[in-house]
């Protein structure tokens, strides 16, 4: 592994364990505040993040690579009402993104084999950038109605390995 490539990766690495700090510190904060659909929202997000992280740990270390696992910066306690977090989700997930598509311009040329990984999460971001948009113009249409804060935290709560759970079907 070149040391390019390899610098990237733990790059990667590094944004993916800063996500599960950082979702891991959102849902203990939503849990405080009794969202507790939200906050299982969030710690399964952490959970998928973390996955993410030891998908590029063992690439690294099976092409013969060094890991380096920087410290995570103290996460806050407090993110705001929940539209503000989900908003601040939203913004996190356009800057993974980002770093993805960045590296991805580089990997392709170096690695197929990374490139791969690298477009498998380039491609799940869409779907992690929609969902947070989706439950970002929820949150904004709900503004601060109590009932439609808590229907919209119970439907989050409905989340399974990653996904929100379909309704069930009628007839």
């Amino acid at each position: 592994m070149n040391q390019e490539l390899q610098r990237l990766m733990n790059n990667l690495i590094q944004i993916e364990h800063v996500s599960t700090t950082l979702y891991l510190a959102m849902s203990a904060y939503m849990g405080k505040l009794n969202f507790t659909g939200m906050a299982k929202w969030l710690r399964l997000q952490s959970e998928e993040e973390r996955t993410h992280m030891l998908t590029l740990i063992d690439y690294v270390v099976d092409k013969d690579g060094t890991v380096q696992l920087s410290s995570v910066p103290t996460q806050p306690s407090d993110f705001g009402t929940p539209l503000e977090t989900f908003q601040k989700v939203l913004a996190h997930e356009q800057f993974v993104t980002n770093s993805y598509r960045q590296a991805f311009n580089y990997v392709n040329q170096v690695d197929p084999q990374a490139a791969v990984i690298v477009q498998d999460f380039l491609r799940e971001q869409i779907d992690e950038e929609a969902q947070a948009q989706t439950i970002v113009s929820r949150l904004t249409l709900a503004q601060n109605n109590p009932s439609a804060l808590l229907l919209l935290d119970q439907e989050l709560g409905q989340r399974q390995n990653g996904i929100v759970a379909p309704p069930p079907a009628t007839g």
